[in-house]
């Protein structure tokens, strides 16, 4: 098969060929069809992630065909048109049998701890417990725009949050998990505040949906601006970036007994972050939220949603690419990117 392919970490990503993907005794393989770009995928390629190893296959947005299964997978067959939430779980364990295998000890991700979707078939262990059916309504690229992104926001704002109709949402980074926020909180009817240092992305927030917007380019008190817009705070705020200063900026954006989620993925120094616990976890009794993937038996009632036309995660899809064309798209986000999601469309190969 084909696959783009990472020798060095920051480097070039080339085309080639390499071994198609064995089947899994209880897993499928899947015919990619189309495949979500995403900034996970550029920490995975600059070396920030520890589970890489070289050479690797980045990859993990990922919607397709099944063409093979193994003899302990029973709930999907060659045909069945498929996605997978990024982290697997084992299936087993107390955590995936409550319905948190985000959070499985023994969890694999896609294009991460082992060879991804930027490639023409992928491999999916345990697939009764982690591949998830599309509805015949869903094209391959809506489905791969979707991604992590929307059913990361979509976990955020409907188990962790508790994101309610009228409340104020304010987002930190109007990017795909962003603009993926403003969608889904559109459709709950919240009141959605979008921020960022991009007009483009600004612009393409207010289209999906946001109540208001703000660049912040040159803001000294950002949350000061916030509060403002909002008459005295978000209920709900969202660093969908992972920055120190995003991070920051959300609990200072709240007002009291708000409720910050983290969804953005800190790397680096913003790692360990200064916490103004007195100022504002304690005194404004505010409430902090990790959150990172959706298990593939929270799927339902996102794809329902979908299906009945209330949420549509094509709108979120500016750009489809060649697979050849993932280098570039992750280079781009070395200063920046471009506004909504780019997807690799495999019929362009």
């Amino acid at each position: 098969m084909k696959a783009a392919y990472i020798e060095e970490f920051d480097g070039p990503i080339t085309v080639r060929t390499v071994p198609d993907p064995d089947c899994p005794v209880d897993g499928a393989v899947v015919a990619v069809r189309a495949c979500g770009v995403c900034r996970s995928d550029h920490h995975g390629w600059k070396g920030h992630n520890p589970n890489v190893v070289l050479p690797h296959v980045m990859g993990h947005e990922f919607a397709g065909e099944v063409i093979a299964t193994g003899p302990e997978c029973h709930h999907f067959k060659p045909g069945d048109r498929v996605t997978a939430p990024f982290v697997l779980g084992c299936g087993h364990c107390r955590d995936c049998q409550t319905g948190n295998a985000t959070i499985c000890d023994d969890q694999q991700v896609i294009g991460f701890t082992f060879w991804g979707a930027y490639a023409e078939q992928v491999a999916i262990s345990n697939a009764d417990f982690n591949l998830v059916h599309l509805p015949e309504d869903l094209d391959f690229i809506a489905a791969a725009g979707m991604g992590c992104r929307v059913t990361t926001s979509w976990r955020a704002l409907t188990d962790r949050a508790n994101l309610e109709p009228g409340e104020w949402l304010v987002i930190h980074g109007s990017g795909g998990i962003g603009l993926s926020a403003v969608i889904i909180a559109a459709a709950l009817g919240a009141r959605i505040l979008a921020v960022d240092i991009s007009d483009d992305a600004l612009v393409m927030a207010k289209e999906l949906g946001a109540n208001a917007v703000l660049n912040v380019t040159g803001v000294n008190d950002v949350g000061g601006a916030v509060r403002d817009l909002t008459g005295g705070g978000a209920h709900v705020s969202i660093d969908a970036l992972g920055t120190q200063a995003t991070f920051e900026n959300s609990l200072r954006s709240l007002r009291k007994l708000g409720r910050h989620v983290q969804i953005g993925m800190p790397v680096g120094r913003h790692a360990t972050v200064p916490l103004p616990l007195l100022e504002l976890v304690y005194s404004r009794q505010l409430t902090i939220h990790g959150t990172r993937g959706l298990s593939a038996a929270g799927f339902a009632p996102l794809l329902d949603m979908v299906s009945a036309g209330r949420l549509d995660p094509g709108r979120l899809v500016t750009r489809t690419i060649p697979l050849s064309g993932a280098g570039a798209a992750l280079a781009e986000m070395d200063t920046g990117q471009p506004a909504g999601v780019t997807v690799i469309d495999m019929s362009l190969n």
